[in-house]
């Protein structure tokens, strides 16, 4: 097995398909060398597990081939309780002989030492205080978070550093710790962003099951600009057939406006491996009408065309000038796939358009 290749004495971690570094577990499963045995999440209930691991590193160096424009993020989790069938973090599960599907929504791996762990890493002598990503592999406001409360010990830990980072989250959770992130802002920079990809309750609960609504992930976008700390929101996945009819894009523009957003980044759905296959069973299941649509949008791989990218983006533009949400001057590109960093961007708003990658 490949949890075999975690033992603490194995010498490296793996690594995952960005080369960010996975955990190392430390004897507390099967012989002491296996993968530890899960525990429910809540009390009395079993649709959801954790995995508590003791992890080797937390600070996660990106490597330079990965054309991201971040060099480190913070992952306090693998799986998501989230649960959006369009995931593109699904296939690292495979990388722990986990499945992309019901494993990933229901197995968590949580890196319990989390907060002990990056106060040491910030501490190391090499360490230069660069920016740290969170949220761009799973959503560090997840479910678990609620038990596990790994989230206020990392960001006391960066703000004790006064070391800039960012934050991506779908969790409304992330309000509970609205003081300790207001109290880092006073010390380093920090940015925040919420991603709605559409205020249709109906596909909500049909793509995102496990998340907060649309208009409750809002609210903390407002709560955010009520504390005089800019939110933005990454409008993703805009969805064909779903959630791109200009009648659905101008509602959800319209919310984000309403709630306060201080910029809008929308990106087209991709599907990469693994993600792929679990959208298509989803679509498969629930709405075949739409098989043909997907087959021709996305015969060439991962990404949407770019004439159907254009069109979108055009429609989310109109919307943002009816709605009076200001533009940034983002390039096309910037707005519709991720990868694209314009100097002209803020390194917070670079990392949100990389949180679908």
């Amino acid at each position: 097995m490949r949890w075999e290749e975690q033992r603490v004495d194995a010498g490296r971690a793996g690594e995952l398909p960005l080369g960010l570094p996975d955990p190392v577990v430390r004897g507390s499963g099967r012989a002491g060398l296996a993968l530890p045995d899960p525990v429910p999440i809540e009390a009395g209930t079993e649709d959801a597990f954790a995995i508590e691991i003791q992890a080797k590193s937390i600070i996660n160096r990106v490597p330079g081939e990965s054309q991201v424009p971040f060099r480190w993020t913070i992952n306090p989790f693998r799986g998501c309780t989230h649960s959006c069938t369009y995931c593109f973090a699904r296939r690292t599960h495979t990388y722990l002989d986990l499945d992309s599907g019901h494993d990933f929504d229901s197995k968590i791996v949580v890196k319990v030492n989390a907060g002990a762990l990056l106060r040491k890493e910030l501490a190391a002598p090499g360490w230069r205080g660069e920016a740290i990503a969170m949220g761009t592999n799973t959503d560090p406001y997840q479910r678990p978070e609620g038990r596990y409360r790994l989230m206020p010990e990392i960001i006391a830990a960066l703000r004790d550093h006064a070391n800039p980072f960012s934050i991506l989250t779908k969790g409304t959770l992330i309000l509970r710790d609205l003081d300790l992130i207001s109290e880092a802002a006073e010390v380093a920079k920090v940015s925040v962003a919420v991603s709605v990809g559409s205020v249709d309750e109906l596909l909500w609960r049909e793509v995102e099951p496990g998340t907060p609504s649309p208009l409750r992930r809002l609210d903390v976008v407002r709560r955010f600009a009520e504390a005089g700390i800019g939110c933005s929101v990454l409008m993703a996945p805009i969805m064909p057939g779903l959630s791109d009819s200009p009648e659905e894009i101008d509602a959800t523009v319209a919310a984000i406006a309403e709630a306060g957003a201080v910029s809008l980044t929308p990106i087209v759905l991709h599907l990469r491996s693994g993600a792929r296959e679990w959208f298509h069973e989803w679509l498969s299941a629930r709405r075949p009408d739409l098989l043909p649509l997907y087959e021709r949008l996305y015969r060439n791989g991962a990404y949407t065309p770019k004439w159907y990218q254009r069109e979108v983006l055009q429609l989310v533009e109109q919307a943002e000038e009816r709605h009076g949400l200001a533009r940034q001057g983002r390039s096309e590109n910037s707005r519709t796939q991720p990868g694209h960093s314009p100097q002209s961007e803020t390194d917070g708003d670079r990392a949100r358009q990389l949180a679908l990658l």
